[in-house]
């Protein structure tokens, strides 16, 4: 189980949001998340801490295809991101870089900014500490919470060469 701090966002907060195109001259995940929800939420980089999570509305990282997006989300210390629903390029690369992900219809509208959840992934299970409801989420299959948890897609490729 993980404790973590909310930080809640609307329906569809896109790829340019998450970072800003002026940041993607770079691949190096500590500047990124330095720059991470910038453009609208200023004390997000600067105040987040390891293990929060990010809960949402609808569409969460529609836009462009960049994988800057959810790589400075999980560089900034996220581990968890929640939103009734996601652009499909972003769940796609959010699983390949190692970023877990749930969607769920009505958590969002039942969680403020600062609430403190607890989750299990392996499980689907999610309790809002703060109002002492509790949800289940669909879990990912075992082998794409092996590669969640390997870190990616690359580390868990190289696992399995390694093997």
């Amino acid at each position: 189980m993980v404790k973590a701090k909310v930080w809640k966002y609307s329906d569809n907060i896109d790829t340019d949001v998450i970072i800003p195109a002026r940041y993607l001259n770079t691949t190096d995940e500590k500047e990124l998340a330095k720059h991470c929800m910038e453009d609208i939420d200023k004390t997000f980089a600067n105040e987040v801490k390891n293990s929060d999570v990010i809960i949402a509305g609808e569409n969460f990282g529609c836009g462009s295809s960049r994988e800057h997006a959810p790589i400075a989300i999980k560089a900034s210390g996220i581990s968890l991101v929640i939103a009734k629903s996601f652009a499909r390029i972003f769940y796609r690369n959010s699983i390949n870089i190692g970023l877990p992900i749930l969607e769920h219809p009505y958590l969002s509208d039942e969680c403020s900014k600062n609430d403190i959840l607890e989750f299990d992934l392996s499980k689907g299970f999610v309790k809002n500490l703060t109002t002492g409801k509790e949800y289940t989420c669909n879990k990912f299959p075992d082998e794409i919470q092996k590669l969640i948890n390997s870190g990616g897609l690359i580390n868990y490729t190289k696992e399995k060469l390694h093997k």
